[in-house]
């Protein structure tokens, strides 16, 4: 299955994004094998950065090195694959400013929702950022649940222990970008959440 010929956005209604840039993935995977899924923030801001694009998109690579902090021996978005991860963003287009305005996010959580529902299995839910936190509260708000994570700094929320849906939900940072750019303290902590959600599901 190809999620992109599933989840799509029609009407493009969010402003602060650029659509040209849109993107859904559109690998090809068997949805009952997933057991993590990895929700980033935006879009990349060039297709040939994007997840799936090629292993030495930055993104892709930024991940694998995630990934590979964490204890994983992965060299390609393949094997990570195999391992029954799915890599994502919140928001299915490019940003065009350094923050996303809460309406964009809150549209986009639909298609994030459909998206989700595609994968009955899923054990674990790594929340990479501020953006992906407040999609997956936006879900969880609409269908009047309470809030999946709460207020506050991603430093303070890492220590408690959060389910839903009958998945373990992990917010950390960030990890997909240039990596100069991610600090080494959140690295570390960014290794430290995919360990634990990689033990959740291996």
């Amino acid at each position: 299955m190809r999620v992109s010929s599933t989840v799509a956005c029609s009407g493009f209604p969010c402003a602060d994004v650029d659509h040209s840039l849109y993107c859904v993935p559109g690998v090809e995977l068997t949805p009952a094998r997933v057991r993590l899924i990895l929700v980033s923030e935006a879009a990349a801001l060039r297709r040939e950065d994007d997840f799936y694009a090629s292993n030495t998109a930055v993104f892709a690579q930024t991940t694998l090195q995630a990934f590979r902090d964490a204890g994983a021996n992965v060299a390609s978005v393949d094997d990570l694959i195999a391992r029954g991860v799915y890599l994502t963003t919140a928001v299915k287009c490019a940003k065009i400013a350094y923050g996303i305005q809460t309406t964009t996010v809150k549209e986009c959580s639909e298609l994030l929702a459909r998206e989700l529902r595609l994968f009955p299995n899923v054990r674990a839910l790594l929340l990479m950022g501020d953006v992906a936190i407040r999609a997956i509260n936006a879900i969880a708000r609409r269908a009047g649940e309470p809030r999946v994570i709460p207020a506050g700094s991603t430093y303070k929320l890492r220590g408690p222990v959060y389910s839903w849906r009958g998945a373990r939900v992990f917010p950390s940072y960030v990890q997909a970008g240039p990596s100069f750019y991610i600090e080494k303290s959140k690295r570390r902590m960014i290794a430290e959440d995919i360990a634990a959600a990689l033990a959740l599901v291996t």
